[in-house]
């Protein structure tokens, strides 16, 4: 896999996040979140030439919905970001949880939910998969002291609604209808 990109690995996520949150921290989580989109296309790539030797099938598109969170967790975790589940979550939105996600940081005590780049990197991928434009907006982080990462991904009108209703003291759950 290494011939689609550069492996980038917890230390690199760690030290992306501190330099970025010292030197702009105005702008770090639009900044970690654009990278993070950046890198989708290259991830996305991997997994299409991943998947012909793994999930046997000749493309993305081909494998079956019933196994497409056990194919991106085996191809997430061969790519060590972690294990992955996907599961729908309410009408036209999915959550993607994960217990041991790379990007999060347990020991942190962080107040809101910190995988910035991973909701990016999620938004475009899935976007590539779904073959259309997603957004991903992390609602639970092991770095807050959750038990999961969970990211929602959806339309972007909907998550921007998800969020402007969360910043008026509504649940996630609540805000999409659940």
């Amino acid at each position: 896999m290494t011939d689609h990109g550069v492996s980038l690995g917890r230390g690199a996520l760690r030290a992306l996040h501190r330099i970025v949150f010292t030197h702009a921290p105005d702008q770090a989580v639009t900044i970690l979140q654009q990278a993070g989109f950046a890198s989708g296309e290259g991830v996305y790539d991997a997994f299409r030439a991943w998947v012909p030797q793994h999930a046997g099938v000749a493309s993305p598109e081909d494998i079956d919905a019933g196994h497409l969170s056990h194919q991106l967790t085996r191809f997430f975790q061969a790519l060590g970001w972690g294990s992955l589940t996907v599961s729908p979550l309410a009408a036209g939105a999915l959550a993607v949880d994960s217990p041991d996600w790379i990007e999060a940081e347990p020991d942190a005590a962080a107040e809101t939910p910190m995988c910035f780049f991973s909701a990016g990197l999620l938004a475009d991928f899935l976007g590539r998969l779904a073959d259309e434009g997603v957004a991903a907006m992390e609602v639970e982080c092991r770095s807050r002291n959750d038990l999961r990462c969970r990211f929602v991904l959806a339309m972007p009108e909907t998550i921007q609604r998800v969020y402007d209703q969360m910043l008026r003291g509504k649940d996630y759950k609540e805000a999409f209808g659940g």
